[in-house]
């Protein structure tokens, strides 16, 4: 290999060597400049493992054989001073003890590693093979399937591995371990070893100064993340876990991640943080509360015409539920324009759809400035409405342990430890109640459910950022949305629920061909789940089912976002399972908005389907509001919004639309939905009942016209007709068993 000379941005990496093998018998001295995190720049020299680099052991639990000091920083957190001087905890990330190359994750958990880059030394079944060893990896509700929740060794004994090949020359920095997750086993690794090696046959162990180093894993229960940091960063391909010490009632089980900077063929380093493979030169990182807030700001300080920021209220802290609104007109709804919606972070720790969100409004903005048709035609035909973080208590407590550390729930409930995602009125089943007990002359709502009574008293159980999402969509006539949350890749549609509390049970509404399509949509422009080789993320296979499924189909969620968006307002609403990772590496984002980029913008687009209008009275042209939109065949009904306008969704077809209103006579419309992405316009301009003219013209002390007078008498006589055939006398006829007509005529 010739001499290289590779400049990547700020790294700059030479070396001088004929082959791989070359490299590490070579002395090679690598200046890695840090990301803006870390912000130093180290020098390290690789020979045959080990590699040194300068030490670093603060806050690592790096441990000699038979000294493990389990007292000490159990709950990972440090010591520090307040504003008063006085001593507090505060928990630390995995970036707060490192000081050596601040490495990524190499993709156990975001499934970047293959399953064939794994392998053991044994293993229990094929459920438990390696390839199940990654962190956060969940298992089936029975132990024993093909989808269990760890690796686990056939044997117990101090000879058991785990080995990962990364391919590529790697500066191996650290492990985190986490235990088997069951709901039946308790297992765990409490201490072990580490080798790494350049061929797979000779191995050099990890040390810790003249001794093995001994790490500890696990401690207490299966499900923390565990980080350890090498005393001495390692070059090699290939890395083992050897477990030493497990829990006294279980057996040989763990999930990893394993932290390292790549050394593609010895000729360049990627940089550890640094977004790599997208085009688009958006902020790709995490973003806290605080720097949330400021890169909301700056963009509506780049695009002040269509952007605007508001809030919708406070999370249990105080923390503010802020929403950017695009628009050509933002701040107010314009006549005849749909409303949309994005919610993301409902579960804090899912913040996959967090980050794609403060990415599309730097996207939207940016592209709508260069004149971008697509993303013109987007803002000025649509009122956009994104909402990146409708829990921040939760998120803010999964951010401060970091992406690798936070686990699979930290942070997934509110402040107060309530799933939002359970915490929206249950209207499914008053509906179904209501429709056991339906009768001729009753019929109970489809549509526009009223809240129960004690879902709204104070002291009820509600989260103070559900209420504000209920106001929220009751204050504004959203037309579609969709709710983003991460730890699979699955799009569901409503019903979440299902009737008489089966656990699963497909669950369809009357509008299920739509949401199908809905659904559809995202999933298939979705890079990841369009894709057919592509591994499952947990225990099930949704390419079976095309990538999308029933809520109650997958399980049973009562009280969810999406069925109370559509059984108590106009808007429909699915769920997007984002990511198998829930919270993956900054390093990660680039690529995750690149799978979802088209997703999100053509499921916007679709707010643009169907039949939308106004509803009128035919005399004053003012708009109706609450006008009832009812299309035959379809048992959900719609309302117009203040101004009179309504929007439909439907799929093309051929529509009876009948337009009702309180003191008005109904209105019936044949309307066609063409394929285009464009809603067909179906206006309706309503008539008053001679009742309602009369009640106002009566209301303001008028004299009736002429007119109107007739035809209060004539309906007046149709009254006194009607009940003297309701009380006329049975007469029995042969075959005919109804009332004798008036006047001994028949009815035709």
């Amino acid at each position: 290999m010739a001499k290289i000379l590779c400049i990547l941005s700020a790294i700059v990496i030479v070396v001088k060597t004929d082959d791989v093998g070359e490299f590490y018998a070579n002395t090679t001295a690598v200046s890695i400049t840090l990301n803006s995190t870390v912000n130093s720049t180290i020098a390290y020299k690789t020979t045959t493992l080990p590699t040194l680099v300068s030490s670093n052991t603060a806050n690592t639990k790096v441990v000699e054989k038979n000294n493990v000091e389990k007292e000490k920083n159990v709950e990972n957190k440090g010591i520090d001073l307040d504003e008063d001087g006085k001593r507090v905890t505060k928990p630390t990330t995995a970036a707060d003890t490192r000081k050596g190359p601040d490495c990524p994750p190499l993709g156990l958990k975001s499934l970047r590693v293959d399953d064939s880059q794994f392998q053991a030394s044994s293993y229990l079944q094929m459920g438990l093979g390696p390839h199940r060893a990654r962190l956060n990896i969940q298992s089936g509700i029975e132990d024993g399937d093909m989808y269990d929740g760890a690796w686990c060794a056939e044997y117990e004994d101090q000879n058991q591995w785990l080995q990962v090949d990364a391919l590529q020359p790697t500066l191996f920095t650290g492990v985190i371990l986490q235990g088997r997750n069951s709901i039946w086993s308790w297992d765990w690794v409490e201490t072990y070893k580490v080798q790494l090696s350049n061929d797979s046959e000779t191995w050099k162990p990890c040390m810790n100064g003249t001794v093995e180093a001994v790490f500890d894993g696990s401690r207490n229960e299966p499900e923390t993340p565990y980080l350890a940091l090498f005393p001495e960063p390692m070059v090699a391909r290939w890395i083992r876990i050897n477990p030493q010490t497990w829990y006294f009632n279980g057996t040989i089980c763990l999930r990893a991640e394993i932290l390292g900077c790549p050394l593609p063929g010895g000729s360049e380093l990627i940089a550890s943080g640094k977004p790599t493979g997208s085009k688009d030169n958006l902020d790709f990182r995490h973003h806290n509360y605080k720097e949330m807030r400021k890169l909301m700001k700056a963009v509506t300080e780049e695009c002040p015409r269509i952007t605007r920021v508001y809030t919708i209220g406070k999370s249990y802290t105080g923390l503010k539920l802020y929403v950017m609104e695009i628009s050509d007109n933002p701040g107010k709804h314009e006549l005849g324009e749909p409303e949309f919606r994005y919610v993301a972070g409902m579960h804090g720790n899912e913040v996959v759809g967090r980050e794609l969100l403060l990415n599309l409004m730097q996207y939207i903005c940016r592209e709508f400035r260069r004149g971008n048709p697509r993303i013109v035609r987007l803002v000025t035909s649509t009122r956009i409405h994104l909402l990146p973080s409708m829990n921040p208590d939760g998120y803010e407590t999964a951010y401060e342990k970091g992406s690798d550390l936070a686990g699979w729930a930290l942070g997934r409930y509110s402040y107060e430890w309530v799933d939002m995602n359970h915490n929206f009125p249950d209207l499914n089943n008053i509906m179904w109640d209501a429709k056991e007990n339906d009768t001729e002359t009753v019929k109970t709502a489809n549509h526009y459910i009223p809240i129960p009574e004690y879902y709204t008293k104070e002291d009820a159980f509600v989260t103070p950022e559900t209420r504000a999402v209920i106001s929220w969509m009751q204050d504004i006539p959203f037309v579609l949305s969709a709710n983003l949350h991460g730890g699979e890749l699955v799009v569901t549609y409503p019903f979440d629920c299902t009737r008489d509390w089966a656990p699963q049970e497909n669950t369809p509404t009357p509008d299920d061909v739509f949401f199908r399509w809905l659904a559809t949509v995202y999933a298939s422009t979705n890079l990841v789940m369009a894709n057919p080789d592509r591994r499952i993320c947990h225990t099930e296979d949704f390419q079976q089912h095309n990538n999308i499924i029933n809520g109650g189909a997958w399980h049973t969620v009562p009280g969810s976002m999406n069925d109370f968006s559509y059984l108590h307002t106009n808007c429909f609403e699915v769920t997007v399972e984002l990511s198998c990772d829930k919270f993956p590496h900054a390093s990660e984002l680039p690529t995750e908005w690149d799978n979802n980029k088209e997703s999100l913008l053509i499921y916007m687009e679709q707010v643009h389907r169907g039949i939308k209008g106004v509803v009128r009275d035919k005399l004053t042209k003012k708009g109706i509001a609450d006008a009832i939109i009812k299309v035959e065949d379809l048992d959900h009904d719609i309302r117009s919004a203040a101004d009179g306008d309504y929007w439909r969704l439907l799929n093309p077809g051929d529509f009876k639309v009948t337009a009702l209103a309180q003191g008005y006579l109904p209105s019936v419309r044949q309307c066609r939905v063409g394929t285009e992405a464009q809603a067909t316009i179906c206006d309706f301009a309503l008539i008053k009942t001679p009742q309602q003219t009369i009640r106002e013209i009566l209301a303001k002390g008028g004299k009736l016209p002429q007119d109107l007078q007739l035809k209060l008498r004539a309906l007046r006589l149709r009254k006194v007709a009607g009940q003297t055939q309701t009380h006329a006398v049975v007469v029995p006829v042969p075959g005919r068993l109804w009332p004798r007509p008036p006047n001994n005529q028949e009815h035709h």
